[in-house]
Formats: C-alpha cells, sequence, structure tokens
C-alpha cells in the first residue's frame, strides 16, 4: 500500500496544499542535492586551502553547462509524463517511462566521453590561472567519470515527481548526501587524497541515489512501474521528450555558458577572487532552493491539470505558486544579506576570500524575488506545453544582454562588481518580458489549446 500512496494527482484536493505538500519534499531534496557540492567546496577549502577551493569553484559552472542540457531535456520527459499520468492514460505512461530509460542510458554514456576528454580544453579557454589549472582538470574528470549516474538520477527522479511522488527523492537524497560528507571527510581529510578525491565522493554518492531510485520505480505500481526487459526507445514518445525537453536543455546549457564567461572574467581578478565567488556561489545555491522547488511543483501541477483539462486549476495554482515563491525567496535573500560575512567565512578564513564573497552577497541577494519571478513563469510555461518561451527569454536576457554588458563594462571599468551587477540588471529584464508576457496573452487560453 505505501507504493501507491507515494504517487499524488495534483489534479484533486486543494490547491495550496497539493502545491506545499509537494513542494517541502522538493525544497527538502534540493537542501541535500546542495550538500553534495558544498560538503566538497567546505572540506576542500578547509583542509586544502584557497588553491584546492579555486579549482572546486571554477569547475562549478562548466559542470552545469555539461549536465544542464541533459537535465532539461529530463524536465521535458517529465512534462510528458505528468500530462498523461493527469489524464490517467497508463498505456502512454508506460512507454514513456521506458523510453526515458533508454534516453538516459544513452546520454550518460555520451556525457562521460565528452566531459572527460573536453575537460582541460574548455578550462583553458575559461582562463583558469595555471596554478589552479591542474586540479581543476582531475577534478572535472573524476566528476564526469560518474555522468551516467547523474544523468540516470536525474531522468528517473523526473519520473518519480511528474507523477506526484517528490517523498522517495528526499529520502534518497538524504541517504547519499550523508554518504557523500562522510567520503570527502575520510578522503580528504583523513587519507589525505587530494581534490580529485572529493569529486570520487559525489560520484560514489550519486550512483547510491540513482540506483536507489531505479529500485523504487521497479516496485512501483504498475501505472509507472520500470521493467528492466522493457526499456527501449519509443519514437513517438521520443519525439514528445524531445519536443519539450530540447529548449529546457538548450536553455540550461544557454545560462550556464553565460555563467561559464561570468567565471571567465572572474577569474581574471584571481585565486582569492575565485574561491570568495565561489564560496557565495555555494550559498546562493542554498537561496535559490525555495525557488527552483516552487518552480518544479507548478510545472508539475500545471501538466497533470492540463492532462486533466482542469485550466481554471491550473491558472490558480499558478498565482498561488509565484505568489509563494516570492515571499520566501525575498526573505531568504535578507537572511543572506545580513550574514554574508559568517557565511563566507566558514568556507575559507582568508580576509580577501571574506571580502570578494561578501561584495558578490550584498551586490545580488536583495534581487532574489526577480529570480524568483523568472523561474515561475518558466516552469509554469514548461508545464503548459510552451517551453520555447523561456528558452528564448533567457537566451535574450540570461545570455545575450548578459555576456554582452559585461564584456564592454569590464574592459572599460575593471571592477569585479561591475560582473556581480550582471546578475540583478538580467533578472530585472527577463521579470519584465516575462510580465509583459502574461498581461497581453490569453495564457489561461494557451492552457485550453495545449491541452486538446
Amino acid at each position: 500500500m505505501k507504493t501507491h500512496s507515494s504517487a499524488v494527482l495534483m489534479t484533486e484536493g486543494p490547491i495550496w496544499r497539493r502545491l506545499v505538500a509537494f513542494a517541502i519534499p522538493l525544497f527538502l531534496g534540493n537542501l541535500f542535492q546542495q550538500l553534495y557540492n558544498t560538503a566538497d567546496s567546505l572540506i576542500v577549502g578547509n583542509f586544502l586551502g584557497s588553491n584546492a577551493l579555486a579549482a572546486v569553484s571554477s569547475s562549478g559552472n562548466l559542470i552545469f553547462l555539461m549536465v544542464g542540457f541533459f537535465n532539461g531535456i529530463a524536465v521535458g520527459a517529465g512534462v510528458v509524463v505528468a500530462k498523461y499520468y493527469g489524464a490517467k492514460k497508463y498505456d502512454a505512461v508506460q512507454r514513456v517511462i521506458h523510453t526515458i530509460a533508454a534516453l538516459g542510458i544513452l546520454c550518460g554514456i555520451a556525457l562521460t566521453f565528452i566531459g572527460i576528454l573536453a575537460a582541460p580544453q574548455i578550462l583553458v579557454l575559461m582562463g583558469t590561472p595555471d596554478n589552479v589549472l591542474p586540479n581543476s582538470v582531475v577534478y572535472f574528470r573524476v566528476y564526469f567519470s560518474g555522468s551516467l549516474a547523474f544523468v540516470m538520477y536525474n531522468f528517473l527522479v523526473g519520473i518519480l515527481q511528474s507523477v506526484g511522488d517528490s517523498r522517495h527523492p528526499l529520502i534518497y537524497l538524504i541517504i547519499s548526501s550523508m554518504v557523500n560528507v562522510v567520503l570527502d571527510l575520510l578522503f580528504v581529510a583523513v587519507f589525505h587524497m587530494g581534490v580529485g578525491s572529493a569529486a570520487f565522493a559525489t560520484v560514489i554518492s550519486q550512483f547510491i541515489s540513482a540506483l536507489l531510485c531505479l529500485r523504487q520505480l521497479m516496485k512501483s505500481p504498475a501505472e509507472y512501474r520500470l521493467s528492466l526487459r522493457k526499456i527501449r526507445i519509443d519514437r513517438v514518445m521520443l519525439g514528445q521528450i524531445i519536443s519539450n525537453g530540447l529548449p529546457s536543455g538548450i536553455q540550461n546549457s544557454i545560462i550556464s555558458l553565460a555563467n561559464v564567461v561570468v567565471q571567465s572574467n572572474i577569474n581574471k581578478f584571481g585565486e582569492m577572487a575565485m574561491a570568495g565567488c565561489g564560496s557565495y556561489a555555494k550559498i546562493e545555491g542554498f537561496g535559490f532552493l525555495p525557488i527552483t522547488c516552487f518552480a518544479m511543483a507548478l510545472t508539475t501541477f500545471i501538466s497533470q491539470n492540463l492532462g486533466a483539462r482542469e485550466y481554471d486549476r491550473a491558472k490558480k495554482g499558478a498565482v498561488f505558486g509565484v505568489a509563494c515563491s516570492l515571499t520566501i525567496a525575498e526573505l531568504v535573500g535578507i537572511a543572506i544579506y545580513l550574514l554574508a560575512p559568517v557565511l563566507i567565512s566558514g568556507f575559507n578564513s582568508d580576509p580577501q576570500v571574506i571580502s570578494y564573497g561578501v561584495a558578490q552577497a550584498r551586490t545580488v541577494t536583495l534581487f532574489y524575488f526577480l529570480l524568483a519571478f523568472s523561474h515561475c513563469m518558466a516552469g509554469i510555461l514548461r508545464g503548459a506545453g510552451k517551453s520555447t518561451v523561456p528558452m528564448f527569454v533567457m537566451l535574450i536576457c540570461w545570455c545575450v544582454i548578459r555576456v554582452t554588458y559585461i564584456t564592454v563594462t569590464v574592459h572599460f571599468i575593471p571592477n569585479i562588481r561591475v560582473i556581480f551587477w550582471a546578475y540583478p540588471i538580467t533578472w530585472t529584464l527577463s521579470s519584465i518580458t516575462f510580465l509583459i508576457y502574461f498581461l497581453k496573452s490569453d495564457w489561461l487560453h494557451a492552457f485550453e489549446k495545449n491541452g486538446r
């Protein structure tokens, strides 16, 4: 009976209760997911020094560039599953989930080779300092040796979340995060195995969480149970997955590419700037959790209600989700603004590192509500099957304008704060664009059109 109670139909019951009950495990799950990278940085920064911390920090944006595309595909796959699940078309659900599993295996293998082979060249293009480069290459290559685990975890957990099950992914992330922290301490602090061992700990932990997700899906209710012998590509379902997921994947890669350019400009300010900004990035990851969890919850909520043709319910859920995300995001931003010196010092006690991290935190955190609005709008549109809209908005605002602004402005004003301001400026532009789109377009009618 427990397996049947894990999935939740978002088309029934009080809207606020469904969204909050789904979003809370997502929040907690993402919290433990964030512990993966944060544990690496905390332990590496305190036991191996600022050079090793800079190596881990400089790899972050590049890792998301490589992984983000496949994560976007996973999001699109989840939209397809949620839509058929909401419509109670379980034969279609079966075809989708087995296509997702097959696609995940192929993507994981491809990413392994791409990541390992491309690491040195991309890190050099990013302008990684010579004294940091060797550690960065080691960390990056070890990390991507576990690509199959990272990709399969995201694809499989996407299936679970699309049927309303956010509880099991939370449990698996808690387990794998605890394993990661223990292995980090063991490899780095006790055995002094170097920066690559921190990545190896993350790989082992991710394999554990992927296997747990696989096990859960293999014993789930028949409607969305995964069978190894049925894993194959269904061309019709693959087409739907790609049409929904490709814009999200491109969007993730574009944003990541822009952030790689940002990181390249930060690298020019030296090792201390890299370590300080990298430390803030880890804190920011926690600050973004309420934003990402409500955006993910809204995608599932909208998708399921579209499948069930509950259009008015979808609209009410969208309004509630956006309001919650904005409020919580801004409260978190204010807290980080006030606590920034203490939080940054937890990664590295060097005054220069702290100074850079605090400067970035106090430039961007009060604008978290803008980021929340943009992410929620993107999540709603993905759930409505209109993933190309957020792709183009973020391509223009978060990539073209952000990179152009930094490239031009830093040339004339060589101050790192110029780079920090790129984020609030582009968040503002994307939020205004999304607001105009929703005010000008009949988005409820768009729900109905996509639901037919």
